[in-house]
């Protein structure tokens, strides 16, 4: 079992950058998956970015590719969502999620089979 926390959320313009962290505490001797999702008000939950435990293999949605970057800190077992040229449309509460896995790549995230969950974290692009 694993507690994740996120930080870095906030208020920022079209075009800024916002850098979310998800710090991972608990069973971390395990392997997980690790993603991010996000969900606007009236929407549902959408993966945002995934990626293993070895860090070795990474996923991203369509609407984020070439924008955002994930990356996971063995040391600190803390993920990294870096968001870059952020859009109105990223405006939403943003979520790290783990899976028990030793999967060497992610073909597709699905949120419902992610047990655990953070408390979620706001972003918000004004354009």
């Amino acid at each position: 079992q694993v507690q994740l926390v996120e930080s870095g959320g906030g208020l920022v313009q079209a075009g800024d950058s916002l850098r979310l962290s998800c710090a991972v505490s608990g069973r971390t001797d395990s392997s997980y998956v690790m993603g991010w999702f996000r969900q606007a008000p009236g929407k549902e939950r959408e993966s945002v970015a995934g990626i293993t435990w070895s860090g070795r293999s990474t996923y991203y949605a369509d609407p984020v590719k070439g924008r955002f970057a994930i990356s996971r800190d063995s040391a600190k077992n803390t993920v990294y969502l870096q968001m870059n040229s952020l859009k109105p449309e990223d405006t939403a509460v943003y979520y790290c999620a783990a899976k028990l896995s030793w999967a060497l790549k992610i073909a597709i995230m699905q949120a419902g089979t992610y047990g655990y969950w953070g408390q979620g974290t706001q972003v918000t692009v004004s354009s």
